[in-house]
């Protein structure tokens, strides 16, 4: 039996799931927890990263995010789609060797346009290994810098290391340390910043990616977690049987051509929730990173808005899970004494439903509370 839902209910049972609505899904939430729900968090960029975690942890800071990475309860390296992500510790290991050979595979071609040759590459990480055994996490100047007395000499003015540092990641070898000042990131070996976590055959690393995107972004579609895993279609179709004794399948119609097959994990609710406040999310917030398609969430005329361009997205106003317009955060100077000041200017697409005003500046108000700023609401009139 393959059950049915309206648009609606399929947006609110993904808020629910994304811990963006309806009772929490995790009773205690902290950094980590989020991170592991939602199986990462991509962190190209900390701020961003921090507001994924306001939104779905009550009560944790801007601080808790930064001392989670920089203590390791949170472990940051590439992993879904290639990119910088903030994962659980406990999952980088069973993780990494699931996208690690995927991309490290994908980015072979650029290294070699690079000068970053096989050979080259595997001279670098025995390198690396050494430079980083019983050191401080290191930058990427200094990298290069103890690279070259080794004889092995990376062109810092060129993409060569952050395509060979990306490469060691991939290779299981390296990760993200703690951020120096103004964020500059540094770099320490994974066996020395995540001891003993646990590892996973091929299988079971799939079997726990599949289930934790369906109990974190469902109900979604193979194309969906195809899309947002990054992983080879024939990975994704060997994900969905391993645990096919498990899944719902579902339908709602007028997404994603009104074909597209939808599952959920049996034990997840399927009762949409009636409460979907208005939500303010940052940067690449995973509601918008999670699915092959934002139809169900955002007008098509308003698709260049958000994302506009480069894989650039737009930090984005939720009204009843829909995109209902964009938001910036525009920082100003503090007098001595005083406490940091901060204006948020929302954009709305058109005119907003009657009963948002209060939900939109509880949102502004905790986003202040969140940074230990003095936010200043204002909304551009359409």
């Amino acid at each position: 039996m393959v059950l049915s839902v309206s648009a609606g209910q399929l947006r609110a049972l993904r808020l629910r799931a994304q811990l963006l609505s309806g009772p929490p899904a995790i009773p205690v939430a902290t950094v980590a927890t989020v991170a592991a729900h939602l199986a990462g968090l991509q962190a190209q960029a900390a701020p961003p990263a921090r507001l994924a975690i306001r939104a779905r942890a009550a009560g944790r800071t801007a601080a808790d995010a930064d001392r989670a990475c920089d203590t390791g309860e949170v472990i940051r390296t590439w992993a879904m789609r290639g990119t910088l992500h903030m994962v659980a510790r406990r999952d980088v290991r069973w993780m990494n060797s699931l996208f690690g050979p995927v991309f490290a595979a994908k980015g072979r071609r650029r290294r070699a346009q690079l000068g970053l040759d096989d050979a080259l590459c595997e001279r670098a990480l025995t390198a690396l290994a050494v430079i980083l055994a019983g050191s401080a996490p290191l930058t990427r100047a200094e990298l290069v810098s103890r690279l070259a007395a080794e004889g092995i000499r990376i062109d810092p003015r060129t993409q060569q290391p952050p395509h060979l540092l990306g490469y060691a990641a991939h290779r299981g070898l390296i990760c993200r340390g703690p951020d120096r000042p103004r964020e500059e990131p540094t770099y320490v070996l994974l066996d020395d910043w995540a001891p003993g976590t646990p590892a996973l055959t091929h299988d079971d690393a799939l079997t726990e990616l599949i289930r934790r995107y369906l109990h974190g972004y469902g109900p979604a579609s193979r194309d969906d977690f195809a899309a947002w895993s990054g992983l080879p279609p024939a990975q994704a179709r060997r994900a969905l049987d391993l645990i096919a004794g498990d899944l719902v399948p579902m339908q709602a119609a007028a997404i994603q051509a009104g074909r597209a097959q939808l599952f959920t994990l049996n034990g997840d609710s399927r009762e949409a929730p009636g409460d979907t406040p208005p939500r303010l999310l940052g940067h690449f917030d995973p509601y918008l990173l999670g699915y092959r398609d934002r139809g169900l969430m955002l007008d098509a005329e308003y698709a260049r808005r958000i994302q506009t361009g480069g894989g650039f997205v737009q930090p984005v106003l939720l009204i009843g899970g829909r995109v209902a317009g964009t938001w910036r955060l525009t920082r100003r100077t503090a007098r001595a004494g005083q406490a940091a000041r901060a204006t948020l200017t929302v954009e709305p697409f058109t005119a907003l439903p009657a009963g948002s005003a209060d939900g939109l500046a509880a949102e502004a108000a905790d986003i202040g509370r969140f940074l230990g700023a003095d936010v200043t609401l204002e909304k551009v009139e359409t």
